[in-house]
């Protein structure tokens, strides 16, 4: 069993969705980055999605953009990500770590070059937001045969005849984004979170993750009641900003772990 399907398999059977959390490798240091993975993994993430630095993330809100210049700042590319993937690899065995960013770094780096040097760091699955499925000859075959998940971004828009196309090679989970529009920007709507997942769960028996707008622990509690798991991203990027902004990075990992116990105890389904 994958590290992917091993972690669902083990919060169902403790009646509990899988808690996702996504940064930016790199933000708002590379050594700083590197204790927050630890903090996050020791405070109850199950899973890691780690960006991959990229100066045009159009998907993105501000506070991620802004998360991805101060790590470009900070001298991180793609190479130091995968070095970094495979140091969080040794250290932490077990816990998923998907990649999470653009293509344009990656056609940069090379397709296969980059599908071996992620597989050798231990990555288990990529999330590419601006490679649509009528452009899998251009990572998601080759990358899904050597045996990265290849985890598809769902949509509101998605969820009519367009989603079978969508999940047709999806791989892992499948990743629904709760709100239209870019990251951060926005709360998710639990009642239309509700209903997007009894459509997806009509589609495939891949599990399904909620992101995108779920800020605090108190909604991340009402999305675990009717995800899979729960990804929550911007609004930990945002404290990282915070700390830079009112310079108390000593405090920074501390404050993201207890940010991060906090979501993992809303997990917990009654």
């Amino acid at each position: 069993m994958s590290r992917i399907s091993q972690c669902f398999a083990n919060a169902a059977a403790k009646n509990r969705a899988v808690l996702g959390v996504f940064v930016t490798a790199g933000d708002p240091d590379e050594a700083t980055s590197a204790g927050l993975l630890d903090s996050l993994v020791e405070n109850g993430a199950d899973f890691i999605e780690l960006g991959m630095p990229f100066s045009d993330p159009m998907a993105d809100g501000p506070a991620i953009q802004a998360a991805s210049l101060r790590a470009i700042k900070a001298g991180m590319t793609l190479q130091k990500t995968l070095d970094m993937a495979a140091a969080f690899r040794a250290r932490h065995p077990d816990t998923p770590l998907i990649l999470m960013g653009y293509f344009n770094p990656i056609y940069i780096y090379g397709q296969q070059a980059f599908i071996t040097a992620a597989l050798a760091a231990g990555v288990d699955g990529l999330i590419i937001v601006d490679l649509p499925p009528e452009e899998d000859e251009e990572l998601c075959d080759t990358a899904s045969a050597a045996g990265l998940s290849f985890i598809r971004l769902v949509t509101p828009t998605t969820l009519g005849s367009r989603l079978p196309v969508v999940v047709k090679k999806a791989g892992g989970f499948v990743y629904y984004v709760a709100i239209a529009g870019i990251t951060g920007t926005k709360s998710a709507a639990t009642d239309s979170i509700r209903s997007a997942f009894k459509r997806l769960r009509e589609e495939t028996d891949l599990p399904a993750v909620a992101g995108f707008g779920i800020r605090s622990a108190d909604q991340a509690a009402e999305v675990a009641g009717i995800a899979d798991g729960v990804v929550v991203g911007s609004a930990l990027v945002q404290k990282i900003e915070d700390a830079v902004a009112s310079d108390k990075r000593a405090e920074l990992i501390q404050e993201v772990g207890t940010f991060c116990a906090s979501l993992s105890a809303a997990m917990q389904r009654s």
